[in-house]
């Protein structure tokens, strides 16, 4: 039976009986297909889910040390250990990042003791990695009524190109470690010919070569 025939007969062509209206899933049905839809609707959002771009994520690297800092532990790369001595208010050893000066190593230090002249300290000066800093140091006091003689060789003067660690760590201002560049600027040069080659020493600036020229001699 067509249309035609069906549109003749004046029947419905989608109520029961005819080829469009045979079909009926009824309410079970209904609810079947509904759950199929979703399932799919879940399935099709987890794969979707998945296929998505991550972000891979990258731990920094730890910083690297060196193992063999004073004191037996590591100290970051390129970081300087100094000692600080003297007059200050937590003498010890300090940590400061490379190219600090020794403005930079005091402060870490706590900063020097009330009155203590730090005027002939070169606090411009960069630190080196393992050296000592010995804020206010002095010659000790002589006995009242003597008059001491300046330290070193005879005539109270000490010479540059015979002198020794201790007769150079004698001197004011000058600790072990600025005598010990003296030592090694004497050897690099073959001597000092003049007072004034002390200029040419690391850590000793004008004020100090102004305090040192007269007690010094070749």
């Amino acid at each position: 039976m067509d249309d035609d025939e069906e549109a003749a007969r004046g029947g419905d062509p989608f109520g029961p009986g005819t080829r469009f209206g045979r079909w009926d899933p009824g309410a079970r049905g209904v609810r079947v297909i509904a759950v199929v839809v979703l399932v799919v609707a879940v399935g099709a959002a987890v794969v979707a889910w998945r296929a998505r771009p991550q972000a891979e994520v990258i731990a920094a690297p730890a910083p690297a040390v060196s193992a063999d800092a004073p004191g037996g532990s590591a100290s970051p790369a390129g970081e300087v250990v100094v000692a600080v001595a003297g007059k200050v208010r937590s003498p010890g050893m300090v940590r400061l990042p490379p190219g600090a000066r020794v403005a930079d190593a005091l402060a870490a230090a706590g900063g020097a003791l009330p009155g203590v002249d730090t005027a002939l300290l070169n606090l411009a000066r960069k630190v080196t990695d393992g050296e000592l800093i010995v804020i206010g140091a002095s010659v000790p006091p002589a006995a009242p009524g003597v008059v001491p003689p300046a330290p070193g060789a005879a005539g109270g003067l000490v010479n540059l190109n015979t002198a020794t660690l201790a007769d150079l760590d004698g001197l004011p201002g000058v600790g072990p470690v600025l005598a010990q560049r003296i030592l090694e600027h004497r050897d690099r040069i073959g001597g000092f010919r003049a007072v004034s080659d002390l200029r040419e020493v690391e850590g000793i600036g004008d004020s100090r070569y102004e305090q040192l020229k007269d007690l010094v001699t070749l």
